[in-house]
Formats: C-alpha cells, sequence, structure tokens
C-alpha cells in the first residue's frame, strides 16, 4: 500500500505543475465551455514572457497575437465569464509568472445582479493573488466597457450603466494604493450619450472587429512600455494633442494639389498601401484621408524644410513649402502611425535648427557594400538627415571608380577588402539613392594627404608635379561622370610640401560648380571653403563656414557614453545655424580590419548615436564642452535625458528589430563594480571576475550617475 501511494504521489506532481489549480469554488458555479477552456489552457505551454488578455466574452472575441504581430500575447478569455471564475483560474495562469495580464471582467457580475462592493472584494482578491506570488507580473486592469441598449440585446447587462461607472472609478482611484495600473478603455468606446459607440459591435455589448482596433490602440503602449503618444524623433517644435482618433487602419487615399508631389512615395514611406490623387472628389465620402499639400508654412529659418501636421477624427493634413519638407512630414506620421491602428489627433509645427546635418562613413578602411550603405540612408532618412559623407579614399585602398586609371581600384594596390571598390554605376545608384530621400551625398577624394594607396598604384607621391597632373585628369574624370554640389578634399594629417596643392585642388572643384570642403586642422584653404572642424579644440571664427565634427567620431566613443555626449552636444558652440555653422557630421571611422562589414554596426554604436545625433541636429541647444555625464544635483536634466532615453527605446523596439542597435538603457540602472585588480605587471594575470563560477553577488552595487 505504501508503495502504491507513493506511484501515486509521483504521477500526480508533474501533471499540478503545468497549471493545476486549487478548486476555490465548485464545479457546478461553471459553464461547460468554461471547464473546456480551462483544461484547454491548462494543456498549452506557459512562458514567463508571456503576456495574458483575460477576462470574459468580450476578450475571448479577440484574436489577439494575431492583432498585435506578437505570439507571446496569449488570449485567455472565457465566455460568460465572471469574477469568481478569474479567481478561481488565476493560480494556473501564474504558475509560470507570465510577464503581463491585462484584465477585463465585471459585465457578467453586474448583470447577475451581484453588487459593485462584491465585484470590487472579487478584483482586490485577484489584486492579492497576483501580488502575493511576488513574481514580477504585472497587472492591468482594464475598465469596464461601456454598453448600449440600441439594438435591445442583453438587457440584463446593458441596464447597469451607473454600477459600471462606480466600479471603473474604484478602479482609478485605487490603483496607486493596491500597485497595478488602470486604464481607461470606457471613454474612448463611449458615443456622445456616454453608450458603446453603435458602429463598434452589433448588440450593445460585444465588439465588431473595428472595436478590436481601438481597443489594441489603447493598451498598446502598456504592451509594449512604451509612452501613451507617439514618441516622435527628432522631437517636433510644437506639438499638441487634441483628443481625437483618425483611424488610419481604414485609410486608402492620398490627396496631393500639385503633381510634383506624385514623386513621393507615400505608400513605401507610411507602409500602408495608398492611391494618391490628384482630385479629392475622387475619394468616396465618409473614408479617412490624408492631405499633402504644397502651402504656406511659417517658420522663422529653413522654411523650405518646414511642415505641420494637423490630425482630427476624418482628416490628417500634411502642409509645408516644399516637397522636402512633405518628406519630412511624413516621416513624423509614420512615427505617429505606430500601431498601425489609430493615430492620436494632434496639431504639429516643425522646422530644422542646422541646415546641414550629415553622417560619414570611412569606406577607404572597411568597405562598405552598396546594400549596406543603402540601409543606413534609409536609417538616415527616417530622421530627416540630409548628408550622406561618402569617405572614399585611404593609405589602405582606393575605393572609387576612374576608368582612365584602373591601377588605382587594382586589388594588388589594396592593404584591405581587396579589389573591392564602388564603381560608376554604384556611384550613380547610390546618388539616386539619396536624391529620392532627399539626401545630398558628398564624396570625399582625400588628398594631398591619406594618399599611400594612390602613390602605390601610381608610383608617384600626390603633391608631384606628375601626381598634380593626374589629380587633375582624375577630377576632370569625376566631375564629367557625376555632379555634385559639394566635393570634399580632406587635406589633413599630411605635410604641405606644395603649398600650391590645395588651392590646386580647390580651383578645378570650384570651376565645376561645386563647393569645396576641407577638414580642419588641415590645408591653407581659402577663405570660401567650408571647413569641417575635427580637433575638439580648434575654435570657430567669424568669416569661415564650418561643419562640426568636434567629439562626434562614433568609433571613438563607449556605447554608454556615446549617446550622453551627443544628447548633450551644443553644435557649433551655437543653439542653432548662423552664417558661420551650418551643422554638424558624425563620423564613423572604424580604423581598425573587421571580421565582416556588420561589425561596423554592431561594434561600434551606430543607429542609437544616429537617433540622438538627429535630435540634436534637428533641435539643436545643449551644452558648451564634451560632457558624459549629468550631476547628481542636476535633476531636471536627468529626468530629461531619461525621458529621451525612453524615445531612444521605442524606437529601437519599432524600426530596429534584427538591426544592431548597441545601447543599454542607464537611466536609474544599478551597476556593480568589481576591482580594480593589481596584476604586479604581469599582463597574463587572471583574476575571479573572469572565472566560470564568478558570483556577481559579491560585488559593490552603486546607484547610476549619468
Amino acid at each position: 500500500m505504501n508503495y502504491r501511494a507513493l506511484f501515486i504521489l509521483i504521477l500526480v506532481l508533474p501533471f499540478a505543475s503545468v497549471g493545476q489549480e486549487k478548486k476555490l469554488y465548485p464545479d457546478s458555479l461553471f459553464s461547460t465551455y468554461y471547464h473546456q477552456r480551462v483544461t484547454h489552457f491548462n494543456t498549452l505551454e506557459q512562458r514567463s514572457d508571456d503576456i495574458i488578455f483575460l477576462g470574459n466574452s468580450i476578450t475571448d472575441g479577440g484574436e489577439w497575437s494575431e492583432l498585435f504581430h506578437d505570439i507571446r500575447i496569449k488570449n485567455r478569455g472565457i465566455s460568460g465569464d465572471i469574477s469568481a471564475g478569474i479567481i478561481n483560474r488565476l493560480d494556473g495562469l501564474l504558475e509560470t509568472a507570465p510577464a503581463k495580464i491585462f484584465l477585463l471582467i465585471g459585465i457578467n457580475d453586474l448583470a447577475r445582479n451581484t453588487s459593485t462592493d462584491s465585484l470590487w472584494h472579487n478584483y482586490l482578491r485577484i489584486i492579492s493573488m497576483v501580488k502575493n506570488r511576488q513574481s514580477g507580473t504585472k497587472l492591468y486592469i482594464q475598465s469596464i466597457l461601456p454598453v448600449s441598449e440600441y439594438y435591445q440585446k442583453f438587457s440584463g447587462h446593458t441596464g447597469k450603466r451607473d454600477s459600471i461607472a462606480i466600479i471603473n472609478t474604484l478602479l482609478e482611484k485605487n490603483q496607486s494604493v493596491y500597485g497595478y495600473t488602470y486604464i481607461n478603455l470606457h471613454d474612448a468606446f463611449c458615443d456622445q450619450t456616454g453608450r458603446l459607440n453603435k458602429n463598434l459591435t452589433n448588440d450593445g455589448l460585444h465588439l465588431k472587429g473595428e472595436g478590436y482596433l481601438l481597443w489594441k490602440h489603447l493598451v498598446y503602449p502598456y504592451v509594449y512600455d512604451m509612452q501613451p503618444k507617439a514618441a516622435l524623433l527628432p522631437a517636433p517644435k510644437y506639438c499638441n494633442w487634441n483628443g481625437a482618433l483618425y483611424p488610419f487602419y481604414k485609410l486608402t487615399n492620398a490627396v496631393v494639389n500639385d503633381s510634383s508631389m506624385l514623386q513621393l512615395d507615400v505608400a513605401g514611406i507610411t507602409g500602408h498601401t495608398l492611391a494618391v490623387n490628384i482630385n479629392e472628389k475622387d475619394i468616396k465620402a465618409g473614408q479617412p484621408i490624408l492631405k499633402l499639400l504644397l502651402g504656406k508654412v511659417d517658420a522663422p529659418m529653413l522654411k523650405e524644410e518646414a511642415y505641420t501636421i494637423q490630425i482630427d477624427a476624418e482628416t490628417a493634413t500634411i502642409t509645408a513649402n516644399t516637397v522636402k519638407g512633405l518628406f519630412y512630414g511624413l516621416q513624423t506620421f509614420k512615427q505617429l502611425a505606430r500601431d498601425q491602428t489609430y493615430i492620436d489627433g494632434c496639431s504639429i509645427t516643425d522646422w530644422p535648427s542646422f541646415e546641414w546635418r550629415g553622417y560619414m562613413t570611412d569606406a577607404g578602411r572597411n568597405f562598405e557594400s552598396v546594400s549596406l550603405l543603402k540601409q543606413q540612408l534609409d536609417i538616415m532618412s527616417r530622421y530627416k538627415m540630409n548628408i550622406f559623407h561618402l569617405h572614399l579614399t585611404e593609405d589602405i585602398a582606393w575605393r572609387w571608380e576612374i576608368k582612365k586609371y584602373p591601377a588605382l581600384t587594382a586589388p594588388e594596390n589594396m592593404l584591405r577588402d581587396k579589389g573591392l571598390y564602388y564603381s560608376v554605376l554604384d556611384i550613380k545608384e547610390l546618388i539616386l539613392f539619396c536624391k529620392d530621400r532627399f539626401i545630398t551625398l558628398v564624396p570625399e577624394l582625400d588628398m594631398p594627404g591619406h594618399s599611400a594607396a594612390f602613390t602605390r598604384a601610381m608610383g608617384v607621391d600626390m603633391q608631384s608635379e606628375k601626381g598634380k597632373a593626374i589629380i587633375a585628369d582624375i577630377l576632370q574624370d569625376i566631375f564629367t561622370t557625376y555632379s555634385f554640389p559639394y566635393f570634399h578634399i580632406g587635406g589633413d594629417e599630411v605635410k604641405i610640401k606644395d603649398s600650391a596643392f590645395i588651392p590646386f585642388a580647390e580651383k578645378i572643384v570650384r570651376a565645376n560648380h561645386s563647393e569645396v570642403i576641407g577638414w580642419k586642422p588641415g590645408g591653407n584653404y581659402a577663405s570660401q571653403t567650408i571647413l569641417q572642424l575635427w580637433n575638439g579644440n580648434e575654435a570657430i571664427h567669424a568669416g569661415f563656414r564650418y561643419i562640426d565634427s568636434r567629439h562626434l567620431y562614433i568609433n571613438h566613443f563607449d556605447p554608454f557614453e556615446s549617446v550622453m555626449s551627443i544628447y548633450s552636444r551644443k553644435i557649433g558652440n551655437t543653439d542653432q545655424e548662423n552664417k558661420a555653422v551650418l551643422g554638424a557630421e558624425l563620423c564613423l571611422w572604424n580604423d581598425r580590419k573587421v571580421a565582416v562589414e556588420t561589425d561596423l554596426l554592431s561594434m561600434n554604436p551606430v543607429y542609437p548615436d544616429l537617433l540622438v545625433f538627429a535630435e540634436k541636429v534637428w533641435n539643436g541647444k545643449g551644452e558648451d564642452g564634451f560632457v558624459t555625464n549629468i550631476h547628481a544635483d542636476h535633476p531636471e536634466a536627468i529626468s530629461a535625458f531619461a525621458a529621451f532615453e525612453k524615445k531612444l527605446l521605442e524606437q529601437q523596439q519599432l524600426y530596429f528589430k534584427g538591426l544592431p542597435f548597441a545601447y543599454t538603457p542607464q537611466s536609474g540602472s544599478e551597476w556593480k563594480l568589481v576591482g580594480p585588480f593589481d596584476n604586479q605587471g604581469k599582463l597574463d594575470s587572471s583574476f575571479y571576475p573572469e572565472q566560470e563560477k564568478f558570483n556577481s553577488l559579491y560585488t559593490k552595487t552603486v546607484k547610476t550617475v549619468i
């Protein structure tokens, strides 16, 4: 008998571990459907990252994982369920400590004439059960939805409007007391009389598909730990939310008032299939509409890039002075439509603080494929950056095809990524790709410095007379083949043996109707040459024009340091563009060889830095000098950075899936520090943090000082 009892116990324990609830109520209290669903839930896999939607038939009716395109989101609704049913099955749901529970329950209790006091008591039991697990599961309690007697159905439910109001008030007022988050769904589902909007239901109680889309929009920021409204980056100069809800999911038509706007890839930008029309009369009445209008937008500066957005319940209107401004407005519109269902109504007026908003990558030292460059260009365009500086020649390799001089790109004359270069067709393709995104491609032919690859290929020094003749030939070939509004001649980190070299190169570039850019410190430039500052000690002087790249080298940064430093940076020591300062460029110089080209983006914080830099050059301001931390006695500055960091992380979550994003949130983090360790001068010394069994519990914990 004892052996038999032990055998039975061994069989029962595994079954209990997959979600067998304690019986708190008799089975007869619940329907056969309830028991069917509960036993089904008990046999399904449960994971600690589950996001559970829990409730009655209103929850049961939602295809939640499909609605959110997220398999972590599980439907645990049971038609006809009541608060006692939730209590009865909650232990099983909590077995593996799901990440979040979204609860909507109570209308069936009220329909059974359960008092509001009794229902509230059951809510408290549910809250206590979740909290007593101490599992970290976050509980979100959603308001009971409105009801309507319009369809003359479910009279027991639709007559409980007053009781619904009482329960929702209790839920809202007590959230901080009991440690849950209350979500007010009720008001958004109401019509003007306070009843369930008849367009969202066909029986006055349950929801149609449109209702579930609205529900998704309302809970979306809670599901993904986002801000209540879309986190716009770069932030618009002015943004006011008006409370309207624009049904983006219904949008099928855009209207333009000028045929020149047909060049815009509206569908591609918004991620929504759209027909673009010139005549608004062609659009069916009652459908939401997107208007793209060339008009007049007042802005204090850079009016050609300014735009406004006005969104109400039926119409979204983007107005700009130029097609470029409309393009930027569409980037903001896409961010507003983050959940692809509804857009929160708003009024936005926006313009940039700096004209030159650039990014430079060094393809001379490490070749980057055209596809990888396009990836970076796409991301630049989303965040309203407009200059792509491509560093094409280096000591290591010359990457720009010059057909008259094939030796320049011959593998034997390259030290790294041998034989990889950009053909004439590649450069033309990149120019067009940039143009479609309102980005200007600025090529750099670095001279006379960083020119060892030229010397290997041509057999002469670039500053020699023969070298200058070849350079003149190369430049003439370039300007015959392409058209560049700006051309970078480098000019840095070299002993100028021929003082006429830089003026000679400048003259050729200007003769071909292109503005000259050179690194500073660097050569003996003419006063009209645009100087790109790279050394942090360089000052800005009146009478010259500058691009600021001081303390803006991505490869010099630690990922923790870079975002904070760029966030704090004051571009060109000025809050906004002036006659001397055009703007700034973020630069990626990866001196060392990488194993694969994508290492450039994963071993450097390229994308987080691009985003914070886009915010900085669009909105300006900041602190003088090189700042990498915020002092603890500046709580307002800490709060401001924390708010920005939330926006940055939201952008990562929404738009950088599958892409490298080298950043970890810092605000409010706790760090454990170990060391320092004295190696006694022995470089091969090993210490306990390097051991596999290292226990971090024995380290010192300190609060982050950003």
